[in-house]
């Protein structure tokens, strides 16, 4: 492929560099400086000028730093004269922040939509946003994927005639089902409400999984509060076995090792969208990857091409 110039920042390299060798470009080189005073300084270390830059860069801890850090990419960019830019977000952490639910709060996703479109990001490919709407705070183009057929292709080498697909939450349930359609099984999902960061409250679950194989499908996991809570109601009802799947698997602290603790579950399942550290590594936990998607969708945006063909 010709004009077009890949960086990333330092969230995610082990991505970036997969995503390159789909494309079959190289992954060109980033500096990031840090000063006596703290402050950084990024340096794009290959042409921009008048070609099709994409910046790869997933917003995880330190989320903060990474943020800044893609900003100051944008504006390098945009100095150096690059013909578009396009940001490669894996996985947008502030999308939580998407309602004003209690006074006197901010609205991280829409004001860091801002950010990055001021700095200047000019689309956004992003992957499995928590929640619908986030895509409205973009001012600019965004290309929104999932990795629902990754995770399906997974699951389909088991014995699912005797399987369901729950959804943790109501506001999940969309995604739910569409899971299940790919797989060819049914539905059901928690009534869950939230307190707290790690606070969760499952009344009910509404559907059949009474003997059921059950797979839990979320979009992330971060500390594990929801699958626990899940769990509980899950075995009220007899459910027969559990494999839990997301599509970012943040784990913080020792929530896979905590997952994988349980009995009753029997694998987990999430995607490389953000970097799985060594010691969040066990025997129940599968990581597949997303960087085939994320590369056709960088060569159709490039080439003027569908991306919403990929789910047709």
């Amino acid at each position: 492929m010709r004009d077009i110039a890949v960086f990333s920042g330092s969230a995610h390299t082990e991505l970036a560099a997969e995503i390159c060798h789909h494309l079959g470009v190289p992954l060109l080189p980033t500096k990031t400086s840090r000063f006596a005073n703290d402050v950084i300084e990024v340096q794009l270390q290959g042409n921009c000028r008048e070609r099709d830059v994409f910046l790869i860069q997933p917003l995880v801890p330190p989320t903060q730093e990474n943020l800044v850090e893609l900003l100051f990419m944008l504006d390098a960019a945009r100095g150096a004269s690059a013909g578009r830019i396009t940001v490669v977000m894996p996985h947008y952490a502030y999308a939580r922040s998407d309602k004003k639910d209690a006074p006197r709060i901010s609205i991280g996703g829409r004001l860091v939509a801002d950010l990055l479109t001021t700095a200047g990001a000019n689309r956004v490919l992003a992957m499995t946003l928590h929640a619908p709407q986030v895509h409205g705070f973009f001012s600019i183009p965004v290309d929104h994927l999932h990795a629902l057929r990754e995770l399906a292709d997974h699951f389909k080498v088991y014995d699912l005639s005797n399987t369901v697909v729950v959804s943790p939450d109501l506001g999940n349930a969309k995604e739910a089902a569409a899971f299940a359609r790919l797989l060819g099984v049914g539905v059901a999902a928690g009534a869950k409400q939230r307190f707290a960061d790690d606070k969760v409250v499952i009344s009910t679950v509404i559907g059949d999984v009474a003997g059921k194989d059950v797979i839990v499908l979320d979009d992330e996991i971060a500390k594990g509060s929801t699958v626990f809570e899940l769990l509980d109601r899950l075995r009220e009802r007899g459910a027969n076995s559990v494999r839990v799947a997301c599509t970012h698997g943040l784990f913080a602290a020792d929530a896979v090792q905590r997952l994988s603790a349980e009995k009753d579950i029997e694998e987990i399942v999430c995607t490389n969208t953000v970097p799985i550290p060594a010691a969040n590594q066990t025997d129940k936990l599968t990581v597949l990857s997303v960087a085939p998607a994320l590369a056709e969708a960088m060569r159709r945006i490039h080439n003027g091409e569908s991306v919403s063909a990929l789910f047709a």
